[in-house]
């Protein structure tokens, strides 16, 4: 696909044009739909597929064979923003500068959107003519592993419970590698599993992903401090709204800061090890790095 910018615009196309395939002849009621594509099409990176599309090319050309569990992912990811912004939870007006859905619809319809995608996403990797049955076991195994009650749920759960409290970096860590981790780490593994990778090549992508999970919320914790709220599509300064713990107020800012940059270097050293085609991701860990949004 060519620069990394030309891949990010590429990959946004395809999940676009992934999302019209999947729900164009979806016949479910309305409201639901609507729901589900409101917060769908909001626009984003698309960070997890981008992840997921670029891992496997490191090893493989045939992109469409993994673009049903790429649109998976992101269904997945969107269901998570979609719980993550409810009263109950961080209780966000506004997520991507639009509405959170709960505001856009109302909060019933946004938990039944938000429990529509969650479980759609198993259906399209079950139902994936480009996966053999024992990748579709694998990777539909992954996922629930990953976005569930050992991964990316515990992790939002450990976050709430951390809320109004001290915790400790080491903590903070646990947190941030279950309920931002383990999704990264799905798309670098689901990539690299059905790419052909080998196991030893796997064992450091996870690796990889484990680096730069962290160098992702840290500097979303960055972001939180200094960015731009225009950028950011929602108001800065919300953790410390929440008084939640983040890396710039256990560690400072300057020292967050530094400790991204090594958690982006050991990345790097980790995708090196492969002795894959990886210049894609090593690129992928400087936009990760530099980002302001």
């Amino acid at each position: 696909m060519g620069t990394l910018q030309q891949f990010i615009k590429q990959t946004q196309i395809i999940m676009d044009e992934q999302f019209n395939i999947h729900f164009s002849g979806l016949n479910i009621p309305s409201r639901l739909k609507k729901a589900m594509l409101y917060s769908l099409e909001a626009g984003g990176k698309r960070i997890r597929p981008l992840l997921l599309l670029a891992t496997y090319q490191a090893f493989d050309s045939e992109l469409e064979r993994v673009f049903s569990t790429a649109t998976a992912l992101e269904l997945i990811h969107t269901y998570s923003l979609i719980h993550d912004d409810l009263p109950a939870m961080d209780d966000d007006d506004y997520r991507r500068g639009k509405l959170t859905n709960h505001k856009a619809f109302d909060e019933a319809t946004a938990i039944l959107a938000g429990d529509a995608l969650l479980t759609h996403s198993f259906y399209l990797i079950a139902n994936d003519n480009h996966l053999t049955a024992d990748e579709k076991v694998r990777i539909i195994s992954l996922l629930s592993e990953t976005s569930g009650p050992k991964g990316m749920v515990a992790g939002q759960i450990l976050d709430i419970d951390a809320e109004n409290k001290t915790i400790d970096v080491n903590q903070l860590e646990k947190i941030h590698v279950l309920k931002t981790g383990e999704l990264i780490k799905f798309a670098v593994k689901a990539g690299a599993i059905l790419g052909g990778a080998t196991e030893n090549q796997l064992k450091d992508l996870e690796s990889f992903a484990y680096h730069l999970g962290l160098l992702f919320q840290i500097q979303d914790d960055i972001l939180d401090v200094i960015g731009d709220d225009k950028k950011l599509g929602k108001a800065a300064g919300s953790d410390e709204d929440l008084n939640k713990s983040t890396y710039p107020k256990l560690l400072g800012l300057e020292a967050a800061m530094a400790l991204r940059n090594e958690h982006a270097d050991t990345a790097k050293e980790s995708l090196r090890k492969t002795k894959a085609n990886t210049k894609l991701l090593e690129e992928i860990v400087d936009y990760f790095n530099a980002r302001d949004h």
